[in-house]
């Protein structure tokens, strides 16, 4: 785990965890990933970014679970699904989507269904 990983879960070290599956699943389940870490968010790339971890707070406080990341990934249309906390069209057919994960459970193959979607999308464009 690099330092600067580690850096951005400064304070929120709860939840990493939440975050080294997901970053073991998609290094296992997509070629060529590329991770870049800023203050706001950690990027998954191929050609272009497909999915963001960040602590982005997509529910009201009084619904947010005390530990959580939010992962949000891109695709050409928009996703319905009761799991997703919020989806806007960012661009014309292009939907961001976010989902709060509150525990290891949550990052399941539904989730990974749709982060494989998004860099395939990604990798497309």
């Amino acid at each position: 785990m690099s330092t600067e990983i580690l850096g951005f879960f400064q304070g929120q070290e709860r939840a990493l965890p939440l975050y080294e599956r997901l970053e073991a699943l998609i290094l296992e389940q997509i070629p060529d990933v590329k991770i870049k870490v800023t203050k706001t968010q950690i990027s998954f790339s191929n050609r272009r970014g497909f999915a963001f971890v960040s602590f982005l707070p997509v529910r009201k406080a009084k619904d947010r679970p005390e530990t959580y990341l939010t992962v949000t990934f891109g695709l050409g249309y928009r996703k319905d699904a009761p799991r997703i906390d919020g989806a806007v069209e960012s661009y014309p057919n292009r939907w961001t989507h976010h989902v709060m994960v509150s525990s290891l459970q949550e990052i399941d193959g539904e989730l990974m269904g749709w982060v494989r979607e998004a860099a395939a999308f990604s990798a497309a464009k």
